[in-house]
């Protein structure tokens, strides 16, 4: 009997990308993750969210968008094409943590998640269109939207690191520190989404339904949540010189703070200005960073080396103090 092969491992035969096109396959998927939220962002702040009206054709007559539905067309079918390009870097990652030797089955899963992410957030997008952008189907679409960038921005990172288990380099209340900072991030970004739902921007210059609260009062209880996720941060900041962290974690918590208080200028400027437009979209792409951001921090107080056999027979044994 002759054993058939997949595509991926008829590649894998012929092809070994170095480590730098690894890394860099990775990172093509974490920057289009980011520019996919950001022109779905000015998809809704030009109104052209129902641009096509349909889903997966851009009218019930064709696929691709027409003259007649004009500029917004144009925008929110460009967005779609996107994600062409995004499922494209997506499958270059694959591709390339597949065709790595030796293999690495759990790098190659990662990436075949990030895949089946982008596959739900497409329908998810085709409901949110069907639903004359609900904004509760807008939210969900966001959100998971956000989710696919934590997950690529794993990815990125597990491209630069072994295989090994997980070596702490800083003690445990750090890391549930980092753990805190993480959920704190998580429930300002959904805050966020009760901003949108309920703000002026609706994404169509039809009577779409808003979210039913009043948006100054969302925006007020997202304001308070950015401000814990700051103290958290400087608490972070704080506390990684107390216990002598290495330097680039040390540089990790300085990059969060950096965006933090960019994002925070941002988002005071755009409330007491009237939300213009341009003030949001930079919102949202520095809220994008900061996901980033607060995701390279936690993955930096650990480590996983590079698994060899001669490294698993020879190693010392690594061990963190109780108090850890």
């Amino acid at each position: 009997m002759v054993a058939v092969l997949t595509p991926l491992a008829l590649i894998a035969q012929r092809w070994t990308p170095t480590p730098r096109t690894l890394r860099r396959a990775a990172l093509s998927a974490v920057v289009m993750s980011v520019l996919i939220i950001v022109t779905g962002g000015a998809v809704r702040l030009t109104g052209s969210g129902l641009g096509c009206d349909t889903w997966p054709k851009c009218t019930d007559d064709s696929l691709f968008v027409t003259p007649e539905q004009g500029f917004h067309g144009f925008v929110e079918f460009g967005n779609r094409m996107l994600t062409y390009v995004l499922s494209a870097a997506v499958g270059w990652a694959i591709i390339a943590a597949r065709s790595t030797k030796p293999w690495r089955r759990g790098l190659t899963r990662t990436a075949w998640s990030m895949f089946w992410l982008v596959m739900c957030n497409a329908v998810l997008g085709g409901i949110t269109v069907w639903m004359g952008l609900n904004p509760w189907t807008v939210a969900g679409h966001f959100l998971a939207a956000n989710a696919l960038l934590a997950l690529a921005t794993v990815t990125w990172q597990r491209t630069r690191e072994g295989d090994g288990a997980p070596v702490p380099r800083v003690p445990r209340p750090v890391r549930k520190l980092a753990w805190g900072i993480v959920a704190a991030t998580g429930v300002l970004i959904v805050l966020g989404t009760s901003v949108t739902g309920s703000g002026k921007h609706a994404g169509d210059k039809s009577e779409v339904p808003r979210m039913p609260w009043d948006w100054t009062a969302a925006a007020h209880v997202h304001a308070i949540a950015a401000w814990v996720v700051c103290a958290l941060a400087i608490a972070m900041f704080l506390v990684l010189r107390v216990v002598d962290a290495p330097d680039d974690v040390r540089r990790r918590s300085r990059d969060l703070l950096i965006v933090l208080a960019a994002q925070g200028a941002v988002g005071y400027v755009q409330y007491f200005t009237h939300v213009p437009e341009i003030l949001v979209a930079l919102h949202m792409l520095l809220s994008s960073l900061m996901w980033i951001a607060v995701i390279r921090l936690l993955l930096s107080l650990r480590e996983r080396p590079v698994e060899t056999p001669d490294a698993v027979a020879d190693s010392p044994v690594v061990q963190v103090p109780a108090s850890a």
